[in-house]
């Protein structure tokens, strides 16, 4: 049988603000960090413009499925 109880707690909002302040600045440095990575392999292999749309809709992949591996 279920516990249909529903328990309450207090949260520390501005604790939660901050910890979600966190992980949003630690997703963009990653997003950051992966697009200077993207940029530096274009100039380095010295893609042209299709090959570098190629390179983009890989990495898009890769986030799409790092979404889907979050839900």
């Amino acid at each position: 049988m279920l516990n249909s109880e529903n328990d309450l707690f207090e949260v520390d909002e501005s604790a939660l603000q901050a910890i979600i302040a966190a992980e949003r600045k630690e997703c963009a440095l990653a997003v950051a960090l992966r697009l200077g990575a993207i940029a530096l392999r274009i100039n380095t292999l010295d893609l042209n413009g299709t090959e570098a749309a190629e390179l983009l809709r890989q990495e898009a992949e890769c986030y799409e499925r790092e979404m889907w591996e979050l839900h």
